[in-house]
């Protein structure tokens, strides 16, 4: 009855007392029945697809069911779609597709691949805007540090709402705040950026690296003056005693040349 692969019942197309139009399919002659079809009526669909849908077109398609996996849509009938769940955002992590839309929603979508023998397209959403992460790349360089919120704990750490509507994660090690105690849900702290990755869209931040940090260049601005005081102080009792060497050089130049002069005057007499 239709080229959709959408199973529905024959009450959406007819009710009883309608006149439609027909082709036979098939006709047996002992049972006396015949087989008719309504969708031959119309070209397939699926005939010249690429032409009609080639890769990186652009469509408006029906949100028509849902996967843990992605969404299935349709573009019209008999032509349908499947939307990845990674394919829905960019910047977002989506759990379920019914985070991102609804049945029955209109969708705008970009053709990834076209498969004719299976009758199904690849499509994307993200891809209507160009990869932000591009963009992200510079902005949450490592050890840059952003303010963020923390959306969401587990038992290995916490999901951190960055600016620009990224999220970013950070290890229960790197929760631990100055005082020793842990960051709690909704909490804003400043997050510094110890790991980013375009290609997996992954930022790992850390709140405890930052007064971490702190502590261990006093403790090395510390250590280097303490060294440099060292330094200047052997420098200083160097000079004195090279000093203490040049007066006991002298006194004792001062010494011989007189012993000199008392045996000249001995040999006069």
């Amino acid at each position: 009855m239709s080229w959709s692969q959408h199973l529905r019942s024959a009450q959406d197309f007819l009710k009883v007392g309608d006149e439609v139009e027909a082709i036979i399919l098939s006709l047996d002659r002992e049972e006396r029945k015949m087989s008719l079809g309504i969708k031959q009526l119309i070209p397939d669909p699926w005939v010249n697809i690429k032409d009609r849908y080639p890769i990186n077109s652009r469509h408006k398609a029906t949100v028509r069911n849902f996967t843990n996996f992605g969404v299935f849509v349709e573009l019209e009938e008999g032509v349908d779609g499947l939307i990845h769940i990674s394919d829905l955002s960019w910047s977002k992590k989506i759990k379920h597709p019914a985070e991102f839309t609804k049945i029955g929603d209109e969708i705008e979508v970009v053709v990834l691949d076209v498969d004719v023998e299976n009758r199904r397209l690849s499509l994307g959403h993200k891809q209507l805007e160009e990869n932000p992460w591009d963009v992200f790349e510079t902005i949450f360089s490592v050890d840059s540090i952003h303010k963020g919120t923390i959306t969401e704990k587990n038992d290995k750490g916490a999901v951190v709402s960055l600016p620009y509507g990224v999220e970013g994660y950070a290890p229960n090690r790197h929760l631990v705040k100055e005082d020793g105690s842990k960051a709690e849900m909704d909490e804003t702290l400043d997050f510094k950026v110890i790991e980013f990755s375009k290609e997996s869209r992954k930022i790992v931040v850390s709140h405890s690296k930052i007064f971490q940090e702190v502590k261990e260049d006093k403790k090395r601005d510390t250590s280097e003056k303490k060294q440099d005081d060292f330094s200047k102080l052997k420098t200083s009792s160097e000079k004195e005693t090279l000093g203490d060497l040049d007066i006991f050089a002298n006194l004792k130049g001062k010494k011989t040349a007189k012993g000199k002069k008392t045996e000249g005057a001995e040999d006069e007499e």
